[in-house]
Parts: C-alpha cells; structure tokens; sequence
C-alpha cells in the first residue's frame, strides 16, 4: 500500500483528502508537527508528498527544499496562490507538480495515481533511516546531518545501515562483518575496528557524539 504525506495546516482539507485517498486504498498521514516537518517525513517515509504553501513556522517551499535534501520522492504542491510565480517557484524548489485549491477530489487522486504509477512501477521507493536528525538515504547511500552531508565509505556505510537497521538492539562484531562481506569486502576483526572508529570520528565531528555506543565482547549499539 502506497503511503501519502499531507502536509496541510486546514484540519477540513487535510481530513476530506485522507477520506478520500483512503477510498484508493492509499495509506495516509496529516503532518501535525510544522516546526519539524522532516522528523515526521522520516519516520513514515512516505512515497508521495501534497504540501501547501502556506504553513505554520515555515512555509511550503522552506519544507519542499529540506525534503529534497534527503529523498527524491514525489511532491505535488496544492494551494490557493497558483499564480505563475508561485507555480515557477514550487517547480524551482524541486516540486513534481502544482495543483491549484479549490480542486475536485478524484482530480486530485487521478493525479496522485499517475504520479504514483510513473514513479514507483519501474522502482521501489527510497527508505529513509533516522536517528536524531541524521538521515540516512538507503537509495543514494548518504548521510545528512542539519543540511550538511557527511561523506562516508562504502565500508562506513554498510556498518552504520546495519545499526540504523537495528537501532536499539546490540549488533555483534560477527554480523557487522557478515555485512560487509555480503558486498565482496573481506574485513577482519582489526579492520572493522578501524572503520567504525573512523566512522565515530566523522560522526563527532558533525555533531552527533556518542551515536555509536560500544557494548564490550558484544558488539555495537545504536540507542533508541
């Protein structure tokens, strides 16, 4: 079942478009947090996005760019404001489409649909994994941590993927190397330890200290 965001401040609009997408068998959620829109983006992970622009805190266009920084999933703008600046300015921003209120339900779902289909039936969506405000995008293999990236190895990668996977269970050293492995990358106790002491490096110095905890003769640990 596909999974549509709605990021629409009017609880009546908000309330008739899930009603609606539910009767297209759409999994849906109204954003109710609009100071922190991505926190809740992340921890759905939504394959569609209908986002107005005006918006408590920060409006559409602010929340269009800082989902774009982390996923490619489609995102249709729908607001009252569709003069031609509006519409460019959404489109700039990296907005897939722009629907003008008031719309007509099944328009609206049609548009929906289509988009859905031309998106996702030669693909699979793009999951994100978040863990205090790190995003980490399993489709492009980067980390993002307040707007910057943080460049990680294939080795870097594939460890903290496994604990973000597993995040508040101890993942043993075993399994981590099993992991890497699985990608043709033979590593040995030493080396593992190399690189998630590099990785913890690189996470301290972005900000997020102590996201890796270590439990001895066990393995390594990303806490709830």
């Amino acid at each position: 079942m596909y999974r549509l965001m709605i990021i629409e401040d009017d609880r009546g609009i908000a309330e008739a478009i899930e009603e609606q997408a539910r009767m297209w068998e759409l999994d849906t959620r109204i954003a109710q947090n609009f100071r922190n829109i991505v926190a809740e983006f992340a921890e759905y992970e939504p394959h569609l996005v209908l986002l107005d622009i005006s918006l408590p805190f920060f409006n559409g266009y602010h929340w269009c760019s800082e989902i774009r920084k982390v996923s490619k999933v489609p995102i249709i703008f729908i607001s009252s404001a569709a003069d031609n600046m509006n519409i460019v300015m959404a489109m700039n921003m990296g907005a897939d489409d722009f629907i003008a209120k008031p719309f007509n339900q099944d328009v609206l779902m049609a548009k929906v649909q289509a988009m859905l289909r031309r998106t996702y039936d030669f693909g699979s969506s793009v999951p994100i994994l978040e863990h205090r405000g790190a995003m980490l995008n399993t489709g492009e293999g980067t980390l993002t941590y307040k707007e910057e990236k943080i460049p990680l190895t294939k080795n870097e990668y594939r460890i903290l993927l496994t604990l973000m996977e597993n995040k508040g269970k101890t993942v043993s050293r075993e399994r981590l190397m099993e992991r890497l492995w699985e990608t043709d990358c033979f590593v040995d106790e030493n080396t593992l330890t190399v690189n998630v002491n590099r990785l913890r490096k690189k996470l301290n110095a972005a900000g997020l200290s102590e996201f890796i905890s270590t439990k001895f003769s066990v393995g390594y640990l990303i806490s709830e």
